[in-house]
This record gives C-alpha cells, structure tokens and sequence, in this order.
C-alpha cells in the first residue's frame, strides 16, 4: 500500500499519469487513465490491466477495498493531495481516484465467432462513443471497432482511451473486446467473410429497422456501422455494407443522437436473436404442478 503522499505536480512519476491526458504519450506508452470509483474497480476486475493508483486521502478511506483489491492484484499504490489528484485528473470535480492502466485493445483476428458486433466509423464526438461501448456491453455484443484509416482521415474515429469516452463507457471498456485503428473496409470484410449481415445506421436508409426484424434479417450474426454524429457515412461506406437501415421515427422529432440510434439498433438485434435461438432450441420445460 501507499507509504508516503505525493504533494507536487512535479515530481516524475505524477507529470508521468498527467501526460497521458495527451493522445501520442498515450499510444507510445500503450496505457491510460481511468477515473473515479466505478471504472477503476472495473479496471481491477480485468487482470492485469492496471499499472498503479492514486487516491486522495478521502477516496482512499472511503474505497479502501479497491485500494486493498488494486495492492494484491500488484498495482503500486499512491496517495496524493487534492491539489496533486486535480493536476492528474481530467474531470473538474475529480472524485479522487485515478488508475493508471495498460491498453485493451485487441487485434480484428483475435474477436473470434461474433453475433453481434458494433463498428464506429467517422465517430469523433467521446461522450458517443463511449455510450455506445457501454450499451454494446450491455446488449451482449461480441465487441466494439474503432476504425481508423492512415490515408483516409475521415474514416478515423475518436481514440477510445481519451478520458471522456472512458467516463462515457463507464467501465464497459474493460468487460469486451476493443479493436483499434483498422479501415472501415477491413472491418465490414472481416464481419462479412464471417457469415454476418452489416448494415449501416442511416437515417436515410432504404430499410426499416422494425422491418429488418420483421423479416429475419436481424437473427443471425450482425454488425453495424454507426457514422459521424453530423453527417452520417458516406455512401462509400454504405457501400460496403448489406445497405442502411434507418431507425423510424414516430413522433415529431427530427432524428436520434449517435448513442441513442445505436442503442435502439443493438437492442432490437439483441432480442431478435435471443428470440430466434430460443425458437429453434428445445422446447421449455415446466415445473410440476405440486
């Protein structure tokens, strides 16, 4: 555990956390900051993914267990003042408790059989795209894609491990697997060559979502491509999908936010495949009347 308080910004290890607030120290050093109570104790929950902690003395008393949890797991344990916890931390009000953890990111080839997968594409705004990650976890999906393209720069989508997508996730980072920086291209190939369906999450797409169910297409393996939160894809990227499907829209309002879209689509595929797994298994069995 901690033996001794860390009370200057200055000092090396402290400008080491604070500089992965910055993108480049981020990807040369393969790790990042996760903040507060809930996303640390998901990060100690993965193994091995959490480098050290710091705590403020009132976060430290309050959320022992997750410091106690993060010394036998072997992170390095510190504590610091306020001062100190508001110089590392990204949030105005920080809730005094910072891990800093090693990258999750894995490689397209390593997601395995997928039924549901959820690739962002063009997606810059990091409150979005964390939601989404979060609803992805909670719908049961196989894991999230972050593309990105060296060539093309608007395929690039936000960096997942920017600390407002990470508060925005709300620790789901941690609980499914992440792909970072491949083409759009190489995504939708990969999820197709795997027997899935992709489409495109468009507004303006041929297709209705509650259609799409209707006739089946939403059982089996499914990816979607979720676009920028201002234009949408470009067609080349609709393209490259089995089309867009748009999710309808009943009342007055002009259309759905990015996150919103995304959790509609996910869960209509997640219950479509519930459904027809449960429709092509056994049939259910029943207690005994007594």
């Amino acid at each position: 555990m901690a033996s001794h308080e860390f009370t200057s910004a200055r000092s090396p290890r402290i400008k080491g956390a604070r500089r992965l607030a910055k993108r480049a120290f981020r990807r040369r050093e393969r790790r990042f900051l996760a903040e507060g109570p809930q996303a640390v104790r998901e990060a100690i929950a993965a193994p091995g993914r959490v480098h050290e902690v710091f705590a403020t003395a009132e976060a430290a008393q309050r959320h022992a267990d997750l410091l106690d949890a993060a010394d036998a797991h072997g992170a390095a344990v510190h504590r610091v003042t306020l001062e100190v916890m508001t110089e590392i931390a990204q949030t105005v009000t920080p809730q005094g408790l910072l891990a800093v953890c090693d990258f999750v990111d894995v490689e397209l080839g390593e997601i395995g059989p997928t039924r549901l997968v959820a690739v962002l594409s063009h997606v810059r705004d990091p409150g979005n795209a964390g939601t989404v990650v979060r609803t992805a976890d909670a719908a049961g999906a196989d894991a999230v894609v972050f593309t990105d393209d060296a060539v093309v720069f608007t395929d690039a989508s936000v960096d997942p491990y920017n600390g407002k997508c990470v508060r925005a996730s709300a620790g789901s980072l941690f609980h499914l697997p992440v792909v970072v920086g491949v083409p759009v291209a190489e995504a939708v190939g990969r999820l197709r060559g795997a027997g899935a369906r992709v489409f495109a999450a468009d507004g303006g797409g041929e297709r209705d979502l509650h259609g799409a169910a209707d006739t089946g297409e939403l059982d089996g393996p499914v990816g979607w491509v979720f676009g920028n939160e201002a234009w949408g894809l470009p067609e080349e990227t609709v393209s490259l999908t089995d089309g867009a499907v748009a999710v309808p829209v009943y009342g007055g309002a002009e259309s759905l936010n990015l996150a919103t879209a995304a959790a509609v689509c996910l869960y209509t595929t997640a219950r479509q495949q519930r459904g027809a797994a449960a429709a092509s298994g056994p049939a259910p069995r029943y207690a005994a009347e007594a």
